[in-house]
């Protein structure tokens, strides 16, 4: 279900439970029937159901994202590099698998089973990948000793679905298929020995000599007119509540200063000690919390402050929108009667937020949702606070004249040749490299002679017999695109990235046995039977939920 997730990754214990312990307090952009701001209407709620969960209430959205956030903890062991978009499709296709182990009536995971389960989570594995007791241990004592969060009924109930999650998997998976022509391309993929030199070219360095002319820009602006095409940009201004503004109203214990700390400890890492710590000392918290009490206390007067600036701008924002005050003179009076001032915003894109407000794109999807009749934005979040938007109108997509575009033009221009003649130019060394070759030179002096000839400053490397199956750590991935169509003697197409191209040369290839008799065979044959199984109830899995988001769209009045 989560095949997405990123698997091989270092994690550790104390980050990967204060994580844990975030989950309940993580904040997500939910894009569900999300609203474009206040003037949208009557301020009512339309339920939108969504297999037992109303997509409508925050509850039921904490709810959804909260046990799918901690799902991904416990299988995984880290949130790292999951953004709102993968966290949300996994909360829903998880929805969606339990809705129908209960509609199959697959009963409540037994207590022998969530234990069994508990073995093979990541969150719990030692340096070995197997489960580590002494983990496991310490995550319960922490958790005992947590103020709020994360409980162990909310543990013990999450596990218990996943694991009924991972029957109806099993059984929309079935037992998989796989030709046996397939599994030969995989194991002569995957075990194929080969033998490397590499010709790395360095395309930085590259600067061939041309100056266009403006006959050449002006045709390359014709036919890649669309490149310069300006997309809508609203038009906007704003008003702005700095978070520093509030902060003389923030008044804070000493109790909740501790209470935050204890429930953020990896957000406020202990300072580095003159002498290394003794790992067999006790853990100190009342000592680490000292050591890190200015900056928790900084950090919660912040936040805090960050609050007050959202909830004024909010009030301030549903006060003119239940005043119906139409957008002009009229709301431009009630606002300095306020004492508010609202400022211009440079017209922006969708893609680039305002640049006075960090260029956020959230704001700018709000922005962006807004219209002359829905003309206020919520209270948005920004760098410095929160801000409400006031629509003034929207300028539409234009194709911009050859001279206002010029110096871009010149640009992609310059660019686009550079790398068309260096790529022209691999091709030539590759020609020369080959017969040189051919002709009973070494590579390393068929590469030189290639390089003195087009012009290309070239770098040499023998890399050391290897299958991709137990490829060296520190192998350039772009390299093994270019052993799909290679034989033995010959020398690659140049492979390019940003910053160079390299030219692969296979002195030897050997293929591995690619008969059944390989003990390797069955296993192969085992695993993508698998993938191609979970691949297909994977694929259900996603229909369903989007079928059943389709179903119960709000409508469009």
């Amino acid at each position: 279900m989560i095949s997405w997730i990123q698997k091989y990754f270092q994690h550790h214990f104390k980050t990967i439970f204060a994580i844990l312990l975030a989950v309940t307090i993580i904040s997500f952009i939910f894009t569900i029937g999300a609203s474009p701001g206040i003037g949208r209407g009557d301020r009512r709620y339309v339920d939108r159901e969504f297999f037992g969960y109303n997509l409508a209430m925050a509850g039921d959205q904490q709810r959804l994202m909260g046990d799918a956030t901690l799902s991904i903890n416990l299988q995984v062991g880290a949130m790292m590099g999951l953004d709102n978009d993968q966290v949300q499709q996994y909360a829903f296709q998880r929805a969606a698998s339990l809705h129908l182990a209960d509609t199959w009536h697959i009963p409540a995971s037994t207590e022998a089973e969530i234990k069994e389960a508990i073995k093979k989570l990541r969150m719990f594995a030692g340096q070995d990948g197997q489960f580590d007791p002494k983990a496991y241990a310490t995550f319960r004592d922490n958790l005992k000793n947590s103020k709020g969060g994360v409980n162990a009924a909310d543990i013990a109930r999450v596990i218990g679905d996943d694991v009924r999650m991972e029957k109806v998997n099993a059984l929309l998976a079935g037992p998989g298929y796989v030709l046996a022509r397939d599994v030969r391309a995989q194991l002569e993929r995957a075990d194929t020995t080969w033998t490397l030199a590499i010709a790395t070219a360095d395309y930085a360095s590259f600067a061939p000599d041309f100056k266009p002319t403006d006959v050449q820009l002006t045709k390359f602006f014709e036919d890649n007119v669309f490149r310069y095409e300006i997309p809508p940009r609203v038009v906007a201004t704003y008003i702005e509540f700095p978070a520093a503004n509030y902060v003389a109203n923030v008044k804070i214990t000493d109790a909740e200063v501790r209470a935050f700390y204890d429930a953020n400890p990896a957000r406020f890492p202990k300072p580095a000690a003159a002498k290394p710590a003794d790992p067999k000392a006790p853990a100190n918290a009342d000592a680490d919390f000292a050591a890190a009490r200015p900056q928790v206390q900084a950090t919660l007067i912040r936040e805090r402050a960050q609050s007050l600036a959202q909830k004024a701008a909010s009030d301030v924002a549903v006060a003119i929108f239940e005043s119906k005050i139409p957008n002009g003179p009229a709301l431009e009076g009630v606002l300095a009667g306020r004492k508010l001032q609202p400022k211009p915003l440079a017209p922006f894109t969708r893609e680039a937020g305002p640049a006075e407000l960090g260029n956020s794109p959230e704001i700018a999807d709000a922005a962006f949702r807004l219209n002359k009749d829905r003309y206020i934005s919520d209270a948005l979040p920004t760098p410095n606070g929160a801000a409400v938007l006031f629509w003034k109108d929207i300028e539409p997509a234009r194709k911009p004249p050859f001279v206002e575009v010029r110096a871009k033009v010149l640009a992609d221009f310059t660019e686009n040749e550079k790398r068309k003649r260096f790529v022209e130019l691999g091709k030539v060394a590759k020609s020369q490299i080959e017969a040189r070759l051919k002709a009973g030179d070494a590579f390393d002096k068929a590469v030189a002679a290639a390089g003195s000839s087009s012009g290309l400053k070239f770098e040499t490397k023998s890399i050391a017999p290897f299958s991709l199956r137990s490829r060296p750590q520190d192998l350039d991935y772009t390299l093994l695109t270019a052993l799909e169509q290679l034989s033995k003697g010959q020398v690659s197409d140049m492979v390019l990235s940003p910053d160079k191209g390299v030219l692969v040369y296979a002195q030897d290839k050997k293929l591995p046995d690619l008969s059944e008799a390989n003990p390797k065979f069955a296993e192969t044959k085992a695993q993508l039977a698998t993938f191609s199984a979970r691949m297909g109830a994977t694929a259900y899995v996603a229909e369903i939920v989007e079928r059943e988001l389709k179903r119960t769209e709000p409508k469009v009045q």
